[in-house]
């Protein structure tokens, strides 16, 4: 019996070893899996963040810019104060964007009942100019970039120049999705942009769904979340710890 006892005492710093690198060999391999999963992009919106975007910065012109692009930056200048940074209108969702003291803009002393010195009164709604049935009133594009030369700004009327008016009458035009760009707006081709209840807006572009990439056999690409494999590898080493861990014997 004390033979026997020995013997067991003898065995279990053996049997503990070998638990003790079985352990870390699962958890070892757990990782692994885990740096795996993080690596091949699938827990993206933990791994990146986003910037967040300055909503009243200039916008910067590409390489080439295009006739559009260039209105990009007019209508910062001249309208996003009022139509907003999407085209939106003066929502209080964008008036929250300002700074603090400039979010009322219908106090007085701002452009409410009594403007500042050589300030303007700014009416009480300010409609959107992008967005479903946003420029109904104006059958075709040389209608809207008249209205824009002679009218617009509302705080300068008639200030922009021939091709400002026609620069950002084309910006607007495209984030309505009603001008392909293929060719500069002009006099000569504007009567023939749709624009208003007759016109039936064009995407520039067709959107491409996404593809999912098919796994090396051709089937779908199986997502398996990590705390399944780190789950799996720690049930794999309990159960070698009841297999190797030394039965009482009885007496």
């Amino acid at each position: 019996m004390c033979s026997t006892r020995a013997c067991a005492a003898r065995c279990r710093p053996v049997q503990t070893k070998i638990l003790f690198r079985i352990t870390l060999l699962s958890l070892g391999i757990a990782l692994l899996f885990a740096g795996l999963f993080f690596d091949n992009g699938r827990a993206g919106p933990l791994a990146q963040a986003t910037p967040t975007r300055d909503r009243l910065a200039e916008p910067t012109l590409p390489p080439a810019p295009s006739q559009a692009d260039r209105g990009a930056q007019v209508y910062w200048l001249s309208c996003l104060p009022c139509h907003g940074d999407f085209g939106q209108g003066l929502t209080d969702e964008f008036r929250a964007a300002y700074p603090e003291e400039d979010r009322n803009c219908w106090d007085s002393g701002c452009h409410g009942e009594r403007p500042y010195d050589n300030g303007f009164k700014l009416p009480k709604s300010i409609p959107a100019v992008v967005g479903p049935g946003t420029l109904q009133k104006y059958a075709d594009a040389s209608i809207l970039q008249a209205y824009i030369r002679v009218a617009m700004p509302f705080w300068k009327p008639g200030s922009l120049t021939e091709e400002e008016a026609w620069s950002v009458t084309a910006f607007v035009l495209r984030q309505n999705g009603l001008w392909d760009e293929r060719v500069e707006l002009n006099e000569s081709n504007a009567g023939q942009v749709r624009v208003g209840a007759v016109a039936a807006p064009t995407p520039t572009s067709t959107p491409t769904p996404a593809k999912t990439e098919p796994d090396g056999d051709g089937g779908a690409s199986i997502q398996v979340a990590w705390p399944v494999i780190l789950g799996g590898v720690l049930l794999l080493a309990l159960t070698l710890f009841f297999i190797l861990s030394p039965k009482k014997s009885s007496q």
